[in-house]
């Protein structure tokens, strides 16, 4: 998707006023984004016309029982970017989101820029790290912190950077193969340490953590 292309979305929310609130915030939005469907459950995501939209706007808390997790794990499985929109901040149900998929993981204390901007860069599958989140992670002092080379270093920003894997390559002058080879050995470093990191969105927040790149670098 270009970055001027309109986008549309889905949200999951059991608060009315929290969709009226996100519907008037799209509404406003310079880049057209558009409200396909919404409700309180997340049947709305997988029947039309909620089944089409780019971004799924998913709340962790349903109802009375606990994290939608399990619905979070199918809507990545089945190719949907969701951006989880919450109440919860803590960096374990963070990192937990992350792990299983989720383009981005916003709290609902972040409001309406940041709310807009995460939609557009699920939108275009680009990292998007939010400063509370960012704060959170930002312990720079982790135990079991890997040790990359300079190379895996510079592969890995360039990557958070870039829309694609193909322009890595081009602005480091390597093959697209060496920078999957790069980023392969960085995850597997990661995973080594029990710190999995299998998707673009949980590699930021584990490089975030490990104070290996900014927030104001994405």
């Amino acid at each position: 998707m270009s970055n001027s292309a309109p986008v549309s979305v889905v949200i999951i929310d059991d608060h009315p006023a929290i969709v009226s609130g996100v519907e008037m915030w799209y509404a406003a939005s310079p880049r057209p984004i558009t409200v396909l469907a919404s409700g309180c459950s997340v049947r709305e995501a997988w029947t039309d016309p909620g089944s089409t939209a780019d971004v799924v706007i998913l709340d962790l808390q349903l109802g009375e029982r606990g994290p939608a997790f399990g619905d979070l794990r199918r809507l990545v499985d089945a190719g949907r970017q969701v951006v989880v929109y919450t109440m919860r901040d803590d960096e374990k149900t963070a990192l937990s989101c992350l792990d299983l998929g989720a383009a981005t993981f916003l709290t609902k204390s972040e409001g309406q820029g940041h709310l807009v901007e995460a939609t557009l860069a699920a939108a275009d599958e680009r990292p998007y790290m939010p400063p509370a989140l960012a704060g959170a992670l930002g312990t720079n002092a982790r135990a079991d912190r890997p040790q990359l080379s300079a190379r895996e270093e510079a592969v890995l920003i360039e990557w958070f950077q870039s829309e694609s894997k193909e322009l890595v390559a081009q602005r480091l002058g390597i093959s697209v193969r060496t920078v999957n080879s790069y980023l392969d050995r960085v995850r597997i470093k990661y995973a080594n340490l029990g710190r999995p990191a299998r998707t673009k969105a949980s590699l930021v927040a584990r490089a975030i953590q490990d104070g290996l790149v900014d927030v104001d670098d994405l």
